[in-house]
């Protein structure tokens, strides 16, 4: 039996159940009423013998004569009237089945009505589950396929899940292979720019022996730009490709922001700068300590050049049961308005940059902490001065 006739079959069961009863309750009744007629006339019959043998030929000849009586001449007599006897003088009560018997039935439809919506919801339920169990599959990368051997009013809801979940993975295979072609494109570029700026560094240094002098020191300034641009595209085609190459180990926040500005050092007293660390105690999280201390130099050295020379760049850190946090912030005049939702965009640079920067150091160190399970956030302090928030998240 197919699925669509056992539905329709659950559904007319309880109309079933309740035609039946409209019929065999008047049936019933109609029953019982004859019943109660026939006995109170024959114990009527049966006292006036008693009193009165003799009158027994007269009683049967009228029982006759009433038999014969149309049903006009019964409805609405009222001859015993006249004796002071009333309708509710006789049939003092009705016998206990006559009750029972609708109240069985009307239980009896009840519990076919309440049968057939809870199989009804059960299988809803049961469908509803197994279409949720495969999208939480699909959403895993679990994958699978749909399997229905049956139609149900569910069918075409599956039909289009299927083909929207088969339309997703191209759509996904499309992008990722597209962004598989984009970073081995990055990478091929980096790599092309490694040999010209290497050369060009060995002439560099063979022109400044040969006659040093102010061009000399500019054309090493923009060559160390290239190089710096150059790593910094080898590490965003990892990042791109997903083969930067993450350690899972314990990171002690105190640690690694002193590392970072260990690195900085030289840059911070050039410019008089100091860099602020509280000592809280032990506090990690699970990532890796280089590309950690990578991504926070670029944030610290983002304060600095923000700073006023003689200023400070303070760095904070907490943690919970859910996440660790790292604050870093700076004296200055912070983030122009127009900046804020474009600072972690590539090659962005903001109003208030520094000269010689090429705008990938907060793409990179967000990317960074989002490898970590982590997220980075820039804000506006209400006292001055631009924020960089951390949350790296230990689930």
């Amino acid at each position: 039996m197919s699925e669509t006739w056992q539905q329709k079959i659950l559904l007319l069961f309880p109309f079933a159940v309740l035609a039946a009863g409209m019929f065999l309750t008047p049936a019933f009744f109609l029953h019982t009423y004859r019943q109660i007629a026939f006995e109170h006339t024959s114990a009527l019959c049966e006292t006036i013998v008693a009193n009165s043998p003799a009158a027994e030929p007269q009683l049967l000849a009228a029982l006759k004569a009433y038999h014969a009586l149309p049903e006009q001449a019964l409805k609405g007599n009222d001859y015993l009237e006249r004796y002071g006897y009333r309708a509710s003088d006789f049939c003092y009560g009705f016998p206990p089945g006559t009750v029972l018997f609708p109240a069985v039935f009307f239980l009896a439809a009840a519990g076919a009505f309440g049968a057939a919506i809870s199989l009804a919801r059960r299988k809803n339920r049961k469908r509803i589950a197994g279409l949720t169990a495969y999208l939480e599959q699909v959403n895993t990368g679990a994958g699978g396929t749909l399997v229905q051997t049956q139609e149900d009013e569910y069918s075409h809801l599956q039909d289009e899940l299927y083909k929207t979940v088969t339309s997703l993975y191209q759509t996904r295979e499309a992008a990722v292979a597209a962004k598989k072609h984009f970073a081995e494109n990055l990478a091929n570029i980096a790599h092309q720019l490694k040999t010209p700026i290497t050369a060009a560094f060995l002439s560099l240094q063979l022109m400044e022996k040969e006659s040093p002098g102010l061009y000399a020191e500019q054309v090493r300034q923009q060559l160390k730009r290239l190089h710096r641009l150059e790593e910094s595209l080898l590490t965003l085609s990892q990042i791109a490709a997903g083969t930067l190459p993450l350690q899972r180990e314990k990171v002690d926040l105190y640690t690694v922001l002193h590392l970072a500005a260990e690195n900085l050092n030289d840059l911070l007293r050039e410019k008089s700068i100091s860099v602020t660390i509280p000592e809280k105690g032990c506090m990690e999280f699970w990532g890796d300590v280089e590309w950690t201390m990578e991504a926070l130099i670029n944030l610290i050295k983002n304060c600095m050049e923000h700073s006023k020379p003689g200023g400070a760049v303070h760095c904070d850190y907490a943690g919970n049961p859910l996440y660790v946090e790292i604050r870093v912030w700076d004296d200055g005049a912070g983030f122009a308005a127009e900046d804020l939702p474009h600072l972690f965009e590539r090659f962005y640079r903001g109003r208030r940059a520094a000269p010689g920067g090429i705008g990938i150091g907060l793409a990179l160190a967000r990317s960074i902490f989002e490898l970590q399970n982590g997220t980075l956030t820039a804000f506006n302090l209400q006292n001055g001065g631009a924020c960089f928030e951390i949350r790296i998240y230990r689930h």
